[in-house]
């Protein structure tokens, strides 16, 4: 039990500091790219792959790692570029994304480095909507780019984005048309599933890329002598954003008081033992794991029945 909060320790004393960990990575001898050491469960020389007739052509088998089968995406073949040639020499990347868990093939695995999200940058604009890459950064003079892997998994496993009959009442869904919700994710796709949600519960979505925008979104609504608290029933804000992540997002909320009571629910697909005592410490309401249709359409119909 003492190693078990002694790793929640050391992990919490990164969150409200606006720092995040990157596990180095490529998929050839060039390009550096990185993943959230939060959603690495482990590292390993990649093992027997079996076949799966009939799946997704990025899909390279399936590994049986201790007794547990696990699918394993040639990440760089998802996301349009050459996959890997030889599997003898590559290295799997176990992760856990929307609590399912699922391995990237990738070429070799470097290290892992301690960052600030201040650091962490959206594409350049010149990208274009139709790139794979959610942030960029540099580590010791090198581009490392960071890839959309929500966009990924819908492309290769969707999942269904309906809210099931009779969650929503009539009476809920006239009473929504009245609200707006704030939603803060740096995943195009992301964003999409959560306005789309919302808006079928009924409510205005206000959509924002990152943390920091999201702030200074608010702070100039509170210039404007407008009360967060009475604009929107709720933000609904993803945790790892370039700029500013929704933990530290979260905390500088919570530290003015002219908007510390705004409803605040952290949409992750983060998961993992962590969570719980990070959302107590910034001192969000709620969290959610992604991408749950039904549950986070409960969690804004509950919000307006209490309003």
């Amino acid at each position: 039990m003492a190693g078990v909060m002694d790793a929640v320790n050391s992990r919490t004393q990164l969150v409200g500091q606006n720092r995040l960990e990157l596990l180095l990575f490529r998929f050839n001898n060039h390009q550096l790219y990185g993943i959230n050491v939060f959603k690495v469960r482990e590292v390993l020389k990649c093992p027997h792959l079996s076949l799966i007739p009939g799946s997704n052509p990025n899909v390279c088998g399936v590994a049986n790692i201790r007794g547990v089968s696990i699918p394993i995406l040639d990440l760089a073949m998802a996301t349009g570029l050459p996959g890997i040639a030889d599997m003898s020499t590559a290295f799997v990347i176990i992760t856990e994304y929307n609590t399912k868990t699922q391995g990237f093939l990738v070429y070799s695995v470097e290290h892992i480095v301690n960052l600030n999200w201040e650091d962490i940058h959206s594409p350049p604009k010149g990208s274009g909507d139709n790139n794979y890459l959610t942030a960029v950064t540099r580590v010791n003079d090198k581009l490392v780019e960071i890839i959309d892997v929500e966009k990924v998994l819908a492309q290769v496993s969707p999942v269904s984005e309906a809210i099931s009959s009779g969650v929503i009442e009539d009476h809920v869904h006239h009473k929504a048309k009245a609200l707006r919700v704030l939603t803060v994710d740096d995943s195009s796709v992301a964003r999409k599933q959560v306005t789309r949600c919302l808006e079928t519960v009924g409510v205005e979505v206000v959509a924002l890329n990152d943390g920091r925008q999201a702030l200074t979104y608010l702070q100039a609504m509170l210039d404007e002598g407008k009360n967060p608290e009475e604009e929107f029933l709720m933000m609904i804000s993803d945790i790892e954003m370039p700029e500013m992540d929704g933990y530290t997002l979260t905390a500088e909320i919570r530290n003015d008081p002219r908007m510390r009571n705004l409803h605040i629910v952290l949409h992750t697909s983060l998961s993992g033992v962590f969570n719980q005592a990070m959302i107590k410490k910034v001192g969000a309401d709620d969290f959610l794991a992604k991408f749950r249709p039904d549950e986070l359409a409960n969690r804004v119909i509950d919000r307006i029945k209490a309003a």
